[in-house]
C-alpha cells in the first residue's frame, strides 16, 4: 500500500465515524483515491451522480478528514471512472459504464445567503407524540417572529429532526416575511468566526455582520461550553436581538441546564423563552416518517419492506433518511422497485446492533429510574407508584425488544396477555399528550 492509499484509509476511518453506517455504505465504499498533484487529491467515483452528491453533501467532511492526516492537502477533485477499484483487472475494466442517475439535486442545494435548505419545511416535517410540542412552538414563532417564544430552544438527541424543524422556521419566515433577513449557522461556526475576527482585528465587522439579521437560527449550542469570550459576544448579541424584538432559535443535544461551562447570565437568557424537547420517535411515528419520506421521493415499498426498515434501522430520523436515500438510488439505478431481498441486502450494513438485554435488565433499570423496589414489579399490587413503572416496562419490552404479549405477561408475574396489551395501549395514548412521559422514556432508553 503506497503512502497516498494509507492517507486515504486513515481519512476513511474518520469519515466513517462522522456519518451514519447507511450513508457510509451508500456513498463511500465505491470511492477510491487516484493520485495527488500539488496539494490536490483526486478521488475516483463511479458516475456523475455520486460525483455531484459527494461534492454537495460531503466535500467539507472529506477534505477535513484528509487534512487531519496530511495538512499539505488543500483541495479535492472527483474523477468519474468506470471502475473505482485500482486492483481490478484490465479485463474487468471493459465492462459497460454505469447508467447516469438523475435526481432532484436542486432540492438539496443550500442557499448560500442564509444557509437554509429549501427541502426542510413544515410540510415535510412529520409530527408525532415525540415532537408535537416542539412543532407547535415553532409554528407559533413563525406567526409573529420576535414576539412569542423568544428565544425558542429545542433540545434532544442527534438525528431526531431538530435541524429540520429549525430550518423549517427559517424557510417559513422567509416565505411569509420576505423582507426579514434570516441566517442559520452552528455555534461552532460562530465561535470560529469570532476567534478569526479577533486575530485579524476585525471584531467590529463580526459584530456588524450578525446584528444586521432579523432572525438567527443557531444549531448545536453545546459547543459554546467553556468558550468564555465567544459566550460574552453571544450574550451581547442576544441582548441586542431581545431589545429590538428580533427572533432567536437555538438547538442543543441536551437541556441548557445540563451543558457544562455556560455562563450563568447566558444560561438565564436561554431559559427566558420557550424550551422544548424532541425525543426519539416511537414505532408508529417512525413508520409515519418512513411513509411520508418515501412518498416525497416517489418510492413504493411493500408493508413487509416498511416493517423491515423500521425494525432494522436505529430509531432516529437521520438513519431513516439514509436508508431511504440508499433505496432511492438503487431504485433509479435498476429503474424498478426493489424486492424485499434486495432491500435487506442493501441495508444489512446499516442494521442496528441487537443489544443483549434481558427482561431483568429492563425491570431493574426502570425500577431504579422510578426509585422503587425491583421485586415489587412482579407482585399483584395496584399501587399507583408501581402501576406506571410496570406499564412502562411492558411498553418497552414490546416496542423495543419485540417480545410477545403473552411472554411479557408470563415474565412479569404471570399476568394475562390482555393486561399487557391494555398497559401498552395506555402508555401509547398517554405519549400523545404527556411531554413529561415522552422525556422519561427517552431517558430510560438511553440508560438501557
Amino acid at each position: 500500500m503506497n503512502e497516498l492509499q494509507q492517507i486515504w484509509e486513515r481519512a476513511l476511518l474518520d469519515i466513517e465515524l462522522s456519518v451514519s453506517q447507511s450513508t457510509y455504505s451508500m456513498w463511500f465504499r465505491e470511492v477510491n483515491v487516484l493520485r495527488q498533484d500539488n496539494g490536490t487529491v483526486f478521488l475516483a467515483v463511479p458516475n456523475n451522480f455520486v460525483q455531484e452528491w459527494l461534492f454537495k453533501k460531503f466535500h467539507n467532511t472529506i477534505l477535513r478528514s484528509f487534512r487531519q492526516v496530511d495538512s499539505s492537502i488543500r483541495a479535492l477533485d472527483y474523477v468519474i471512472t468506470k471502475e473505482t477499484d485500482s486492483n481490478k483487472s484490465a479485463e474487468s475494466k471493459k465492462t459497460a459504464p454505469q447508467p447516469t442517475i438523475t435526481m432532484p439535486l436542486h432540492e438539496y442545494y443550500v442557499n448560500k445567503e442564509n444557509n437554509l435548505n429549501p427541502r426542510y419545511t413544515f410540510d415535510s416535517f412529520v409530527v408525532g407524540p415525540f415532537n408535537e410540542l416542539a412543532h407547535a412552538a415553532a409554528r407559533s414563532v413563525v406567526k409573529a417572529p420576535g414576539k412569542s417564544y423568544n428565544p425558542l430552544f429545542v433540545y434532544g438527541p442527534t438525528g431526531v429532526g431538530k435541524t429540520h424543524l429549525m430550518q423549517a422556521v427559517g424557510n417559513h419566515i422567509k416565505k411569509d416575511f420576505p423582507d426579514k433577513k434570516v441566517f442559520y449557522l452552528t455555534s461552532e461556526r460562530f465561535v470560529m468566526e469570532y476567534i478569526a475576527s479577533v486575530q485579524s482585528n476585525k471584531a467590529n465587522q463580526f459584530k456588524e455582520k450578525y446584528r444586521k439579521y432579523d432572525v438567527i437560527i443557531m444549531d448545536d449550542i453545546q459547543f459554546f461550553s467553556s468558550t468564555e469570550k465567544s459566550q460574552e459576544e453571544m450574550f451581547h448579541l442576544f441582548n441586542t436581538f431581545k431589545d429590538t424584538d428580533r427572533q432567536l432559535v437555538f438547538s442543543s443535544d441536551r437541556h441548557i441546564n445540563f451543558i457544562p461551562g455556560i455562563q450563568e447570565r447566558l444560561r438565564n437568557r436561554f431559559t427566558s423563552g420557550m424550551i422544548v424537547d424532541i425525543s426519539e420517535p416511537d414505532h408508529d411515528s417512525r413508520m409515519a416518517i418512513l411513509k411520508t419520506k418515501c412518498a416525497l421521493n416517489n418510492i413504493l415499498l411493500t408493508d413487509e419492506a416498511n416493517q423491515f426498515i423500521i425494525d432494522s434501522i436505529n430509531p432516529n430520523v437521520r438513519e431513516l433518511e439514509g436508508a431511504i436515500n440508499a433505496i432511492m438510488c438503487q431504485t433509479q439505478l435498476k429503474n424498478r422497485p426493489l424486492s424485499i431481498i434486495e432491500i435487506k441486502n442493501l441495508l444489512k450494513n446499516s442494521a442496528k446492533p441487537k443489544k443483549n438485554i434481558s427482561v431483568k435488565d429492563v425491570v431493574k433499570t426502570i425500577a431504579d429510574f422510578y426509585n422503587i423496589s425491583e421485586d415489587i414489579i412482579y407482585n399483584k399490587t395496584r399501587k399507583k407508584e408501581v402501576v406506571k413503572p410496570r406499564q412502562v416496562i411492558m411498553y418497552i419490552l414490546r416496542e423495543d425488544l419485540n417480545i410477545s404479549f403473552p411472554s411479557i405477561g408470563e415474565k412479569l408475574g404471570g399476568r394475562d396477555h390482555t393486561t399487557v396489551i391494555h398497559s401498552c395501549e395506555k402508555i401509547k395514548d398517554e405519549l400523545k399528550t404527556n411531554p413529561v412521559l415522552i422525556q422519561e422514556l427517552s431517558q430510560i432508553r438511553a440508560m438501557i
